[in-house]
Order: C-alpha cells, then sequence, then structure tokens
C-alpha cells in the first residue's frame, strides 16, 4: 500500500509459546505469512509491527528498539506532508460509496456502561456512555459492518454474475492494511471503509476480488482478467494508494 513505508530484516523464526505484546505507540501484529519482522508507519503517525507467529515479546521490542531511529524519520515525514487531524466524534457521516449521508446524535445515560445503536431514517442514535468517545467509536463501527453487509452484498452479487466470477460468502470488516481480499474457501472481506470512498473504486475493489476466483494471484492473467471487466484498473489501482486521506480520523484505521 502506497503512503507506507516499510522496514524489514531477515530474523529466524522462534519457537517460544510467548504471544507479542502490544507496547505503547505501537500495535503488533502475528502473520502466518509473514517471514521476518517489518514495521509500517502509516501517514497518520500509527506504527503497526507485523511479526511471524509465536515471535518473542522480547524479539519484537528489541527489534524496535533497533529501528526507533527510522521510525522517528518516517514519522516526521508523514507529519510534514499530512498534519495531524484532531480526534473527534462525528455529527454526520458520508458515505460516497453507496450514496448515503447519516446524521450521528448522541444521548447520554450516566447509568449505563455500554453504547447502543440505532438508526432512524438517516440519523444513527448512539444512547448509553456516550461520554466514553473509544465506546462510541466501537458502535459506530459496528453499525458500519451492519450497513456494510446490507448496502455491498447485492452490489457484489451483481457483479458476480455479470463477470461470471463466484463467491459463497461475504465478510464486512475494518481491516487496517488492506481494501479487500479472498479467501481460498471463497470468502470475500471487504473493508466497511470503501464506503467512505467513490463508487468507482468501491465498483473496481470488489471486481478485483471477484477475479481472484480464478486466479488466487497477481500473474499477467489475473491483471488481464481485471482489464475485462475494469479497463482503468491501472488508475484505480494507483488511486487506492491515496484514498486514506478520505477515511475519516475517528474511524481510527491510519
Amino acid at each position: 500500500m502506497a503512503g507506507v513505508q516499510t522496514a524489514a530484516i531477515q530474523l529466524p523464526l522462534f519457537a517460544d509459546a510467548d504471544e507479542p505484546d502490544t507496547m505503547s505507540g505501537f500495535s503488533v501484529r502475528e502473520s502466518g505469512r509473514a517471514k521476518r519482522l517489518s514495521i509500517k508507519v502509516f501517514p497518520r503517525g500509527r506504527v503497526e509491527v507485523v511479526v511471524p507467529k509465536r515471535t518473542r515479546a522480547a524479539d519484537v521490542r528489541e527489534f524496535v528498539e533497533a529501528h526507533k531511529d527510522w521510525i522517528r524519520d518516517a514519522r516526521a515525514s508523514f507529519a510534514a506532508e499530512h498534519p495531524p487531524e484532531p480526534f473527534a466524534l462525528p455529527v454526520s457521516v458520508r458515505l460516497p460509496g453507496i450514496d448515503r449521508n447519516f446524521c450521528v446524535r448522541y444521548e447520554r445515560d450516566d447509568g449505563s456502561k455500554s453504547v447502543r445503536y440505532r438508526v432512524r431514517g438517516n440519523t444513527v442514535v448512539l444512547s448509553g456512555c456516550t461520554r466514553d468517545e473509544m465506546l462510541c467509536v466501537a458502535a459506530l463501527k459496528r453499525w458500519l459492518v451492519a450497513l456494510g453487509k446490507r448496502e455491498m452484498l447485492p452490489m457484489l452479487r451483481a457483479l458476480s454474475s455479470e463477470t461470471g466470477n463466484p463467491f459463497k460468502k461475504m465478510h464486512v470488516r475494518g481491516q487496517k492494511t488492506c481494501w479487500g481480499s479472498h479467501s481460498s474457501t471463497g470468502t470475500i472481506s471487504l473493508n466497511y471503509c470503501l464506503m467512505f470512498l467513490e463508487p468507482r473504486h468501491l465498483r473496481y475493489v470488489m471486481i478485483h476480488e471477484l477475479c481472484h476466483a480464478r486466479h488466487m494471484n497477481h500473474s499477467l492473467r489475473f491483471w488481464r482478467l481485471v482489464g475485462q471487466f475494469e479497463p482503468s484498473y491501472r488508475r484505480l489501482d494507483k488511486d487506492l494508494n491515496h484514498c486514506w486521506k478520505r477515511i475519516p480520523t475517528w474511524v481510527g484505521i491510519y
């Protein structure tokens, strides 16, 4: 993903059962595909450490410590280009990908320890412990998942029929590192952040993932297939490298 800087050093795999922890300022993600430790610094300053399974927490700390200067420089470089945006809970949510706009209303109940959401027309009502910003964000993300399933599944089914590329199930998630994926079992996972993008970007990602039904790789044959259904795929694919800018800060993806 463009806009992400990556440092990687080949390290041996570890057999220890200790799981890596999450350190202050960093998130740690285990990956079954990773063969080495790597660090990603995202444009808004988030730092993610990607590690092979069963990597020791001590090794993660040592790796981060060895690359602290690189992390500092990467953060500074992004900060110069993209001034930090303050966090604020939304009072409205615009979703161009599905051509919907919503107002968000907060109903505080100091006796509650949770936040629930309900939808009334084009208004999302959060009720409960709304003084807790993180509980509000979690409720909004649950709403985005439910909305994404309802809005994107018919679109994916229509494109599946149009392209002749099948899928078995669709999941909607808030992936931090990808817009979508297609598993070997036929499950397509779409990022609810796609709804914040333009319809053409959402459509392209769906076509891209559907074409993986025939080619579970990014070979020349795969791209030729994509090009049959979306001739502008090169430009759209490049656009996605910068579309993170359209995701509101409160979503917390980048």
